[in-house]
């Protein structure tokens, strides 16, 4: 009488971490903490109990509306995730949920996070935010990535997006801090995918997509990782320029900065697919990095 019970369970916690799935709950950890560097940054000194609750909430909303993007862009792209080893494994691309069950479980969870952002913080960061969803569900996924070798530089808008959430969420407005924010993630987006397209580049062929090692090859592409990580290096020194950070944070940005163009320099002058994923490993911590950074500099400059 009782055996049914265990396996049941068993089913539904499968199907439960397949929906989680869909969320690609790294990305949005990412976002989510970019966007949190946002508010920690729009607001002087230690926040109020009443600041850090509005955070809080903020990041539950943001992370709502990310994940709902995230099913959608799984959905959208079942078939070409099916032919790519990197993305064969999601559940839609393996049959073990339905275009309708992503769909709805898309749509739950950005009216969910979209009713949050409304409500329990403000409509700027709802419209922003929900701008964000159709920017990487709609316009990139839909429209850019078939269409264009330059998806990642003209889609990389959305991706950059999250600390100009964060800053609206505690301010109610746009300021300049949060646009140096969003400007340091727009140029860093495509260098980082870039490297990762170099060395998965017979998946991208084989689906079809037109990347830009496929559409221009394999050394052209590395010279622009290398051109994007030199603009990148500038950008961030943005922040100390504008008072922003202190030397804390120049420090640590120069550093990662420079780890990040001498990994993009040996590409260029001698490519590996070794080389290469260590490159996209490496852009991937600059980024966390930098904005940790930013954090503690915040607090001690």
């Amino acid at each position: 009488m009782s055996t049914p019970i265990p396996v049941q369970q068993t089913g539904n916690a499968n199907v439960l971490r397949q929906f989680y799935a869909l969320t690609k709950p790294r990305v949005v950890q990412l976002i989510v903490f970019c966007a949190l560097i946002g508010m920690v940054l729009a607001v002087p000194g230690l926040p109020s109990w009443a600041e850090v609750k509005l955070a809080a909430v903020a990041c539950v909303g943001i992370w709502l509306v990310a994940g709902a993007a995230a099913a959608f862009n799984c959905l959208v792209e079942k078939g070409i995730d099916a032919k790519m080893k990197r993305t064969a494994w999601r559940p839609t691309a393996r049959g073990e949920l339905s275009d309708r069950q992503t769909l709805v479980f898309s749509a739950l969870l950005c009216a969910a996070g979209s009713a949050l952002l409304w409500f329990m913080v403000n409509p700027l960061t709802m419209w922003l935010t929900f701008a964000t969803f159709v920017g990487y569900a709609v316009i990139y996924t839909v429209i850019l990535k078939p269409l264009t070798p330059q998806n990642i530089v003209i889609g990389g808008a959305s991706g950059a997006m999250p600390p100009v959430l964060g800053w609206a969420a505690m301010t109610g407005e746009v300021g300049p801090e949060a646009l140096i924010l969003f400007l340091i993630i727009f140029l860093w987006t495509p260098p980082h995918f870039w490297a990762l397209a170099l060395y998965r580049v017979e998946d991208y062929r084989k689906a079809g997509l037109p990347m830009l090692p496929v559409t221009h090859g394999n050394e052209f592409t590395r010279l622009q990782v290398l051109l994007y990580t030199f603009i990148l290096f500038a950008a961030c020194l943005m922040p100390f320029i504008y008072g922003m950070s202190g030397w804390l944070y120049l420090a640590v940005a120069v550093a990662v900065s420079v780890g990040f163009t001498g990994y993009a320099f040996a590409l260029w002058r001698s490519y590996s697919d070794t080389l290469a994923r260590k490159t996209f490993r490496f852009s991937l911590i600059h980024l966390s990095v930098l904005f940790l950074a930013l954090l503690v500099d915040h607090y001690i400059h």
